[in-house]
């Protein structure tokens, strides 16, 4: 019989390290590189490098009526605003742009809907979008005018064909990308239908899903403003683009840059704000993209 063998056991101590001194360690990145990795500083300095490039051009060109200074564009712009006008104006195209962007982020979806439920979906959204993305949405403005008359229903139809097909195909993109594990796994859950799509296919082409509906976004707010520049007020209140088309005709080049800044301005902050606050909530903070 062999007896077990009791290995000696080492007793237990500590060893005092010497500190790190071969090379400095930086507990904080210098001020201006902390300031530089904002994303909001580096933008603000290239819209001011734009900002004095027009100012020194205009300048130089010494010719209000063909291009006024950044200045002066500013002093019309903030007249404006002081005034209440450009706010009734801007407040007045908003409210018909939400109604046609949300009109057609509700037919996008029903159609992709679709198109990943059935065959004849997906020949349908094909076909429509084949025939009707590449039309312009300002070209549809003559029928819309014949159909809803001049007011906002006009406005609302010529938006909704601006925001449709994009969203359509950049969902229905994100649909098809979706991996194929995610999918087995939403039907071993018994998914199907509307359910499968919101809990599966939704979640998992939101990043597709949120570029369409910039790309929608910035479709809808420039044929609104084309089409207001077109045939002007409804109903005898103008938007934006009927202040700009006003102000044209009657020769005020401030005026119309000033409004052609704001609608600038109304665009960056949507996409600055709005869409990336909802990415950062989302599919950021989720990991899926970067």
């Amino acid at each position: 019989m062999t007896t077990p063998l009791n290995p000696p056991i080492r007793a237990e101590y500590e060893r005092e390290l010497a500190p790190f001194v071969e090379a400095p360690v930086e507990r904080h990145l210098p001020l201006a590189t902390r300031l530089w990795q904002q994303g909001w500083l580096r933008k603000s300095v290239i819209i001011a490098a734009l900002a004095l490039l027009w100012e020194i051009f205009a300048r130089w060109q010494d010719n209000d009526l063909l291009l006024p200074t950044f200045s002066a564009t500013t002093l019309a712009l903030v007249d404006g605003l002081a005034s209440g006008e450009l706010i009734e104006k801007v407040q007045i195209s908003l409210v018909v742009l939400v109604q046609g962007y949300l009109a057609g982020i509700g037919l996008a979806f029903l159609l992709t809907t679709l198109a990943v439920s059935t065959q004849f979906g997906r020949d349908l959204l094909s076909t429509l979008t084949s025939m009707f993305n590449p039309l312009p949405a300002i070209a549809l403005l003559p029928l819309a005018l014949l159909w809803f008359g001049l007011g906002q229903g006009s406005l609302i139809f010529v938006l909704i064909h601006s925001v449709l097909w994009p969203l359509a195909l950049n969902t229905y993109a994100g649909f098809q990308g979706v991996p194929e594990t995610l999918r087995m796994a939403g039907r071993n859950y018994g998914l199907k239908g509307l359910p499968y799509v919101l809990q599966i296919l939704v979640p998992a082409a939101l990043p597709s899903i949120l570029s369409g509906l910039k790309i929608g976004w910035a479709f809808a707010w420039r044929t609104l403003i084309a089409a207001e520049l077109v045939f002007g007020a409804s109903s005898g209140r103008g938007g934006l683009g009927w202040f700009i088309f006003q102000n044209r005709n009657e020769l005020y080049t401030d005026r119309v840059f000033a409004g052609l800044v704001l609608v600038i301005v109304i665009g960056l902050l949507v996409e600055n704000v709005v869409f990336s606050t909802l990415e950062r909530v989302t599919v950021r903070r989720w990991g899926v993209q970067r």
